[in-house]
């Protein structure tokens, strides 16, 4: 085993030196696995885990409330009052965290848990302010992959992030980080745009991906539109210059077919034809409501997080020989 050679010495033994965040949702049959895995791991500095409810419908609650009085590691479990999304859950998982890294992963069993201290090492060792895993096969369904590979594309674009870096959900970051991204209170986190935005200290480890373990992806289709649209309108001004773009390339169309038309007129017979007519019109119309959709996008952002729209609800808190705490 790596032997960890610290920059700097770990936290006291109240404060682990790790914290591995791990969002809930329909985990009732995977996540008792993965914690028991996960407390073997002999981490130099300590481990603890932070599980985040997010409105599972299945036995979630009573499954990870059982984990908490009985695992051989540090335990809190959060209860997310409804479903607020990924995203969410793994802000309200790293305002929990106590450790000076945090791991965030899925509760599936896609990431081997014994990833997880390579990863962390990878990170410490390397001095790091955040590490992305990337895969050398990817086991997700081939329209997820495609998704995936859709949403790291627009990254590029909209987010200050290094080419080419692969946006994982499996991620470690250091304590900068983990206190940089859990100050952002808005309703719709992107956890990796608030991340480019504290640290350009990044780097990158190739771990194994292993097949879903039970069930199918609650990643559907309008969630990754969802994530989409939270990467684009929160974190960039580049729909609106492109909505300024379309207008002005719209303009000089229209300007063009003017002095046609206007020329037609003078040196031939005036311009007849009701078709080519309700073309430019349909196109017109086309383009201002894209303009007008793009517009009401940010107002209507704007005007929910004004009307401090929750990010997340906390339920309850559990820890192990703590009652439960309502927030």
């Amino acid at each position: 085993m790596l032997q960890l050679t610290p920059p700097r010495p770990f936290p006291p033994e109240t404060a682990p030196a790790l914290s591995v965040v791990i969002p809930v949702y329909n985990g009732a049959a995977t996540i008792g696995e993965l914690v028991h895995a996960l407390a073997g791991l002999d981490v130099p500095g300590g481990l603890e885990i932070v599980l985040v409810n997010d409105g599972s419908p299945d036995d979630s609650d009573a499954v990870c409330r059982r984990l908490v009085g009985t695992a051989d590691v540090p335990i809190t479990y959060v209860a997310h009052a409804r479903n607020y999304g990924e995203h969410n859950a793994v802000m309200t998982g790293l305002r929990h965290a106590r450790g000076d890294y945090a791991i965030t992963m899925d509760d599936d069993l896609q990431n081997p848990p014994e990833e997880v201290l390579r990863l962390f090492l990878h990170c410490h060792d390397g001095g790091y302010d955040v590490v992305y895993t990337r895969y050398a096969e990817k086991r997700h369904a081939a329209w997820r992959n495609l998704g995936s590979r859709f949403a790291n594309r627009v990254a590029d674009l909209l987010i200050d992030k290094p080419k080419g870096l692969y946006l994982s959900s499996f991620r470690c970051i250091s304590r900068l980080v983990i206190d940089g991204v859990a100050r952002y209170e808005g309703p719709f986190p992107y956890v990796d745009g608030l991340i480019m935005q504290v640290t350009q200290r990044i780097g990158t480890l190739e771990v194994r991906h292993l097949p879903r373990a039970q069930g199918r992806s609650n990643y559907t289709l309008k969630r990754l539109v969802t994530l989409w649209l939270n990467l684009a309108f929160n974190f960039s001004l580049l729909p609106l210059r492109l909505a300024v773009l379309l207008g002005l390339a719209m303009g000089a169309v229209g300007g063009v077919a003017a002095l046609y038309v206007i020329g037609h007129a003078l040196f031939g017979s005036p311009p007849e034809g009701w078709a080519s007519t309700m073309v430019v019109v349909l196109l017109l119309a086309a383009a201002q409501f894209v303009i007008l959709g793009i517009v009401g996008e940010y107002l209507g952002r704007a005007f929910q997080t004004g009307n401090r729209k929750p990010q997340g609800i906390v339920r309850s808190v559990v820890r192990a020989g703590v009652p439960d705490r309502v927030q």
